[in-house]
């Protein structure tokens, strides 16, 4: 590694010095090392049958440095001085000293001293310089430095593992995959290394360390607790404890012996004289062909599934935001027609999606086998385009679309709610304003100053008759406050100008109060002068005003919007109409009366012929203003008839919408689930041959494409149900969403199974085994398969592969040799084994197949044996598209004897099987 001692000597004076210029260790650094060091120390020590406790203490004295020395030297230091005085000890300390400088090492500021006073400092210092000199020194990877020859070392070893990234020696080990990764490479059987996680630092520390201890001969230099919990782990140390590994395994790959050249090759000259060149050309060319082929068309069946995956979810990430959005002009209309492009959606935009899902699961299915069968690695997508990452954003999707179709139907109702409301507010404001026009100029006239007694008394009981009046209309301001108070509960779109107008109804009603109480006041203190009152007159002004009022009010109520959803609410409504009608007789009763009092007063007025008698100084209203309300009440009763009547009719169309569904539903829901048992049974079966279930299963595949109209006449109805606004259907327990699910699993499941034998069927063709034998292998996994769930837990496996007649012992090597059989079933270590997987086993146990050595061989013969091959040699043996196809994927030949273009064939054939870093 050093051309001349003074190199060596430059080397170390270099690190000692970095040593020196750190000044004061970090306390967790200090403890790591002191931990690390003495254990090292002690490995070497046990072999002379001694150790050290404190490793600032125990050497002091000198006597266990030398020993130290002497061991991982292998060489005899002078004789030490006995004596226990400080100068004895000085002394066996500086001969230590001295034979370390020996070796070209140079001591920087460690002296004797500081040894002998227990410096602790200066002794991990010079225990340093003697790991570096003994342990260390010697590691060599391509000529460079030991520290860089040590790195890159772990760095090749630990390549092909998953979570480790070796580069330094400090935050690259904390977790504690890397040492788990260097042991696993070497001797695999001591760690099952896919069962680490990067999540369980400790463990993993605690597995490598304790395995390192049991079988490697390797102490524990290193704390698991101090590794995690330093945010910076001391680098010398874990240089020291991987320094260990690195012996212990390159000693013992130096150790192999390596076979003789001269007995292999007269071996392997035998072969080459069996067989004619050309047949083994040909031979190997077929083998490589038929092998590319399969490789050029899984890559063809990734790329499609990686394109279909990309826009089915590009898809849903584009749908996502319309279906989250809660945003609404806020009227009606607005969220009828969010409503129509919903169900505009469900019709044409999803249902062909469903499809192109249903696609790509089955093609995803269809390639995993193909890589199966083919000795291929299982097929990984880009991250984020897994079946399961599709599913996710599928399911996502379905949520979203519920809660938008819920937020579409709750909005819809509240905006007619509130459409109706606001209708009632226009009216009744209308109808006050309409009241109240002309009312402050009348409070506010000085008309009585000037009238005779009689005109006086008119007017007081004209007043009078206003507070009537002015009384009766105070619950019709109350009912528009209370309605205006309601459109601010429900968020009305239009707010500002209701609570504008309300405010100008209760100012002005309180204003027509103050006034009201001023004018009695004053008519109080005419009355004095004036007495005479007309009792007619006052008569027919109390019985008109309520009278009035309650021809008024039933107008209203007669011409009053309705918006019911049930039979139970538009037949409530209508005995309300009922009850009304019987009290028309008593309101006949009281108009003939009251005309009767204006007929009385006209045949006082026309006996007596007092001038102005007819006019009623009391109130406004006349016979005839009656006389046209209560014509129109009674035309209005039938009118009202009609529109109850008719909306009747529209429940009576709602009811048979909900039998009509209900009715369809109740068929289509039994027969999917019919059929889902029929399919699920199929899939059970191992009557018959594979090509009879396939069969059976694609008969069926047609009857339920052939049962789709029942499913859109179904949408049909729901939609005419939706339009309706129909949100409940007691006949029925079914819904249009549930089915809508039943359908497309129904769909997925005829998929699944179909592609399932059509698996099976290419298992069985490609691997020439038989029916009898693949209905045997169906016939024990279903007899294993107790709850029929499609899948086997290991011990169910385990007595599956029993009754087959494998030999599985009940001792450790056969737990072990069950093991590895998981492995290859259950190679996510789900914790079950799909049939798939136990056929592809069967398969593979029961036929012979293609493996990386056949193809490595095949290349060989092409090649001429040569461990390269030339891409004259490709196109001369190969067809053109498949000689490219190896051209362009092989990686230049680096090994001896290379040639300008040589093409390194091994690692091509490896990597074809995944057994490679390529």
């Amino acid at each position: 590694m050093y051309e001349n001692g003074n190199s060596y000597e430059q080397d170390y004076m270099e690190q000692e010095e970095e040593w020196e210029r750190e000044g004061l260790l970090d306390p967790a650094w200090e403890k790591q090392q002191k931990k690390t060091f003495t254990a090292w120390c002690n490995s070497h020590l046990r072999k002379a049958g001694t150790a050290i406790d404190s490793i600032e203490d125990d050497f002091r004295n000198g006597l266990k440095l030398m020993l130290l020395l002497e061991v991982i030297s292998g060489e005899t230091l002078p004789k030490p001085d006995r004596g226990k005085m400080r100068f004895h000890k000085i002394a066996n300390v500086n001969k230590a000293l001295d034979y370390i400088a020996s070796k070209g090492v140079k001591l920087v500021s460690i002296g004797a001293e500081e040894i002998v006073d227990g410096n602790l400092k200066m002794t991990l210092g010079m225990i340093w310089t003697i790991i570096l000199r003994f342990a260390i020194q010697d590691i060599s990877v391509e000529e460079m430095t030991a520290k860089e020859g040590l790195l890159l070392w772990c760095q090749r070893k630990t390549a092909p593992y998953k979570n480790v990234n070796v580069q330094n020696f400090h935050l690259s080990f904390k977790d504690g995959l890397a040492f788990c990764a260097l042991i696993h490479r070497h001797r695999p059987d001591l760690i099952d290394y896919s069962k680490l996680s990067k999540d369980n630092p400790l463990e993993n520390l605690n597995t490598a360390f304790d395995v390192a201890e049991k079988y490697l001969d390797i102490p524990r230099m290193l704390d698991p607790d101090d590794l995690i919990n330093t945010p910076k782990p001391d680098e010398r140390a874990i240089m020291t404890y991987v320094s260990c590994y690195y012996h212990a395994f390159q000693g013992a790959q130096q150790n192999t012996a390596m076979p003789d050249e001269r007995a292999i090759m007269t071996y392997v000259s035998s072969y080459y004289h069996c067989f004619s060149s050309s047949q083994k050309a040909e031979t190997a060319a077929n083998r490589i062909c038929k092998v590319l082929k399969v490789n050029q068309e899984n890559e063809r069946l990734m790329e499609e599934y990686e394109r279909l995956a990309s826009d089915l979810l590009e898809w849903i990430r584009r749908t996502m935001p319309w279906l989250a959005s809660r945003q609404t002009d806020s009227t009606l209309a607005g969220v009828q027609k969010k409503l129509e492009e919903y169900r505009t959606y469900r019709r044409k935009h999803k249902p062909p999606r469903v499809e192109q899902k249903a696609k790509l699961e089955t093609n995803f299915n269809t390639l995993q086998t193909k890589l199966r069968l083919s000795n291929r690695p299982a097929y990984m997508p880009t991250e984020g385009k897994t079946v399961s990452d599709i599913g996710n954003a599928w399911k996502g999707l379905e949520h979203a679309e519920k809660a938008f179709e819920e937020w579409l139907l709750a909005e819809t109702m509240r905006l007619e709610r509130l459409e109706h409301l606001a209708q009632k507010f226009k009216h009744k404001s209308d109808t006050h304003e309409d009241w109240t026009r002309g009312k402050e100029e009348m409070l506010q006239s000085q008309d009585f100053r000037s009238c005779k007694l009689n005109e006086l008394k008119a007017l007081k009981k004209k007043h009078e008759a206003f507070e009537s009046d002015l009384a009766a209309h105070q619950d019709r301001v109350e009912q528009i406050a209370a309605i205006a108070q309601e459109l601010n509960t429900l968020e009305y779109h239009d707010c500002v100008s209701v609570n504008s107008r309300c405010q100008r109804i209760c100012d002005q009603w309180d204003r027509l109060g103050a006034l009201t109480q001023r004018r009695r006041q004053a008519l109080d203190e005419a009355e004095r002068v004036l007495e005479k009152i007309d009792i007619l007159h006052l008569e027919f002004a109390k019985r008109a005003a309520p009278f009035n009022n309650w021809l008024d009010g039933a107008r209203e109520d007669l011409v009053d919007m309705f918006i019911v959803h049930t039979m139970e609410e538009i037949q409530g409504l209508m005995t309300a109409h009922e009850q009304f009608k019987a009290t028309l007789g008593e309101a006949d009763k009281e108009f003939n009366l009251i005309v009767g009092l204006v007929r009385e007063v006209e045949s006082i007025v026309q006996t007596q012929k007092i001038p102005g008698g007819l006019e009623n100084p009391y109130t406004t209203l006349t016979a005839a203003d009656l006389t046209r309300k209560w014509s129109d009440v009674r035309t209005l009763v039938p009118q009202r008839d009609n529109t109850l009547a008719s909306e009747l009719r529209k429940q009576q169309n709602n009811e048979m919408l909900r039998r009509q569904f209900a009715e369809k539903a109740n068929n289509v829901g039994p027969w999917i689930e019919r059929q889902m048992d029929a399919v699920t049974a199929i899939g059970m079966s191992i009557q018959g041959s594979l090509e009879e279930q396939l069969l059976r299963l694609k008969e069926y595949e047609q009857a339920v494409y052939a049962y789709k109209p029942n499913i859109e006449d179904l949408e049909k109805i729901h939609q005419a149900v939706q339009e309706s606004m129909i949100f409940e259907n007691r006949y029925t327990n079914y819904t249009m969403e549930t089915l809508r699910v039943g359908w497309e699993q129904l769909l997925t499941s005829i998929n699944r199974n179909i592609n399932e034998l059509e698996n099976q069927i290419l298992t069985r063709d490609s691997k020439g085994i038989t029916q009898e034998q693949l209905n045997e292998f169906r016939s024990s996994f279903n007899h294993f398969d107790k709850n029929r769930t499609g899948r086997l837990t290991p011990e169910e496996l385990k007595s599956c592969l029993v009754s087959l007649g494998y030999s599985i012992g009940k001792d450790r090597q056969g737990e072990l040799d069950f093991q590895r059989i998981l492995a290859v079933v259950d190679p996510n270590s789900t914790g079950y084994i799909l049939f798939d997987a136990f056929l592809d086993f069967m398969t593979r146990e029961s036929t012979d197949t293609d493996t990386a050595e056949q193809v490595i061989d095949s290349f060989r013969i092409l090649a001429s044996d040569k461990p390269y091959i030339l891409p004259d040699e490709l196109r001369r043996e190969l067809p053109p598209d498949q000689a490219e196809y190896c051209i362009q994927r092989m990686p230049p030949f680096k090994g001896p004897g290379a040639v300008p273009g040589a093409l390194d064939y091994m690692s091509f054939s490896t990597a074809l099987y995944g057994e490679s870093d390529l």
